[in-house]
């Protein structure tokens, strides 16, 4: 065992970058309070901003909404918002993170809208940005940016600085998140969906865009959403620390094992930034895919269960696989 005198001066440690830590929050607020002041500051702030553009947007979204008269339609709206942030919160993301699921997991119903409900650009645009704008400020407000998304000015050290700082990698998964959102859309376009929208869908103003698609022109408008995909999925998985000396698993040995381990290492037995990756992937089709069905179905005049089911469904199948694509670029 080596022995460290006291006389020695001491030695600075480098703390290195862990991204199960949770990230430091305001100081000056009881630990209680954080998480209510969160939530109050995203609601009161989305209250506002809506407030301020209604007179311009109103009436497009409201010839299209359901109107919600029960007070559990409008409390089960205000329970997911809870529980978004929520989510975010206690996953330890920052403002980047949750501005970038928001952004993927709220398009869906407003790309609806605009591309079958004649709802204008203008109006989907200043919608998402505000549900945007009020989870990124309370978030940044709240605790600070992780390293993985600072890795430049960043005082801890990030694993695979270079590869989070290089442009081409950036622009590559960019480009490839937009182009396998825009692929699952036009194949379902070209497929199903047509139909599936005629059936479940009443109230529908226009059906041209599922008839006449035009692939990249979709990948050019789908952009900011690979951008988002980038974010969420591949800066933290590329920033995910692998295990240190000491914390390697056991290896696995077939004919040792039990059934639980067995399954345990064929479905789990990844590297640690590989669950961190998919662990994000679930999320992000778990989210997903409830916003996009509660704000089809519930919010959407016309919509059908099924319909709203289908629809989720594109924008799900469209995560999971750019997770997998991100996870195969890694591998490579």
């Amino acid at each position: 065992m080596r022995t460290v005198k006291t006389s020695a001066p001491a030695k600075a440690v480098t703390k290195r970058y862990d991204e199960r830590l949770p990230l430091q929050s305001s100081r000056r607020l009881p630990e209680f309070l954080r998480f209510p002041l969160l939530v109050t500051l995203s609601l009161l702030l989305s209250s506002v901003l809506y407030s301020i553009a209604g007179p311009n947007f109103a009436g497009d979204l409201g010839s299209v909404s359901r109107r919600l008269s029960d007070w559990w339609e409008v409390g089960g709206l205000v329970a997911w918002r809870a529980a978004e942030l929520g989510l975010g919160w206690w996953s330890n993301y920052d403002g980047v993170d949750l501005a970038s699921l928001t952004l993927l997991s709220h398009l869906p119903p407003l790309f609806l809208l605009s591309s079958f409900y004649a709802i204008r650009p203008s109006t989907v645009a200043v919608s998402l940005a505000i549900d945007i704008l009020t989870t990124y400020l309370p978030f940044r407000l709240m605790r600070p940016l992780i390293p993985a998304h600072t890795p430049a000015s960043s005082k801890t050290p990030v694993p695979n600085r270079y590869v989070i700082n290089d442009m081409p990698i950036r622009a590559v998964t960019t480009v490839l998140a937009a182009a396998i959102y825009a692929t699952v859309i036009f194949a379902s376009y070209k497929s199903w969906l047509p139909i599936h929208l005629v059936t479940h869908f009443a109230g529908l103003k226009d059906i041209s865009a599922a008839h006449s698609p035009a692939l990249p022109m979709l990948i050019m408008s789908f952009l900011p959403v690979g951008y988002a995909a980038h974010e969420f999925l591949f800066t933290p998985f590329a920033a995910a620390r692998a295990e240190a000396e000491g914390e390697e698993p056991e290896p696995f040995d077939p004919e040792t094992a039990t059934l639980w381990e067995t399954l345990q290492y064929n479905f789990w037995g990844f590297s640690r930034p590989f669950k961190y990756l998919l662990t994000r992937i679930l999320t992000l089709m778990a989210v997903t895919g409830i916003h996009t069905w509660l704000h089809t179905f519930v919010t959407i005049e016309g919509a059908e269960f099924w319909g709203a089911v289908g629809w989720t469904s594109i924008w799900v199948t469209a995560a999971a696989l750019s997770g997998v694509a991100f996870g195969w670029v890694a591998a490579v």
